[in-house]
């Protein structure tokens, strides 16, 4: 049974159908947020989310059958513990003050296509573990964009009092310089406003070391922790190949020394035959 269960959970045509389930059950999220919709179709779609829950339910009960004697295995996956909430979460009446989290808990089924793509979950652990590089990288950001909201107020508080008039304005202002929002609108604003040389590198500074250098730190720390996770997997595997072939060697050899202990019981069956019988040993 367990065999049967592990083969099963492992077969790349149960794993197709959990993602086709996992997919029509985000069609239904968005379904269900028309009205008309869902009264029109709402028996049909009562009933797929009850065949949509058993299925997701008989997923972890196989999970936990091929994990045998051994239940706490399948705990150890965190992805697997997000699964049963999801699905618990399930499980909650359809009416009174559960209404709520049960549509939520529908829109986050969804969300485990994570665990059923190991791409998916490559990308997220990645993602999960340069959050603490990428806290000192956003340290210096919230540093940077200080600096130039100072500098901003006290330069053109007075020429752009809707741009650069306070504070939390200035802020505000290069946050739509640094994610290029219209930024070409505060500039030209400042510009008339400002002439000279200041507000062009005050504007040009702040995007080349926002745009393209800081946030371009935010990607390169997420491929190079991606990377680091790649390398873990293919090292966490790699012990796998040599035990294999150590396995299949000794397997080699005691064949072999089987085969010898049958030719040297024949050798001595042949030598017993040879050996005459000695004088008196019959008597």
């Amino acid at each position: 049974m367990v065999a049967l269960a592990h083969r099963l959970v492992a077969h790349r045509v149960f794993q197709g159908f959990i993602i086709g389930v996992i997919l029509l059950a985000g069609v239904l999220a968005g379904v269900e947020t028309d009205p008309a919709l869902v009264t029109a179709w709402s028996p049909w779609l009562h009933w797929l989310n009850r065949a949509i829950l058993a299925v997701f339910t008989l997923e972890i009960l196989l999970k936990l059958t091929a994990c045998g004697r051994e239940p706490r295995r399948y705990f150890a996956d965190g992805w697997n513990v997000f699964d049963c909430l999801i699905v618990a979460l399930c499980f909650l009446p359809a009416a009174g003050p559960f209404a709520a989290v049960l549509r939520l808990s529908r829109v986050l089924r969804l969300l485990r296509l994570v665990s059923a793509l190991p791409k998916l979950q490559l990308l997220v652990g990645a993602l999960l573990k340069s959050l603490s590089a990428m806290g000192y990288v956003s340290l210096l950001l919230a540093l940077m964009f200080y600096v130039y909201a100072v500098a901003g107020v006290h330069l053109f508080g007075q020429a752009d009092p809707a741009d650069f008039g306070s504070l939390p304005a200035a802020l505000f202002t290069l946050f739509r310089v640094v994610t290029l929002d219209n930024w070409g609108d505060a500039f030209e604003r400042v510009a008339t406003a400002v002439p000279g040389l200041v507000v062009t590198l005050y504007f040009v500074t702040f995007i080349v070391l926002g745009t393209m250098i800081i946030l371009n730190l935010f990607i390169g720390i997420v491929m190079n922790s991606m990377a680091e996770m790649h390398r873990e997997l293919e090292e966490n595997r790699a012990p796998a190949a040599p035990a294999a072939t150590v396995t299949a060697a000794l397997d080699a050899v005691e064949t072999q020394l089987a085969a010898l202990q049958r030719q040297v019981r024949a050798a001595r069956v042949d030598a017993g035959r040879l050996v005459p019988p000695t004088p008196g040993a019959t008597d």
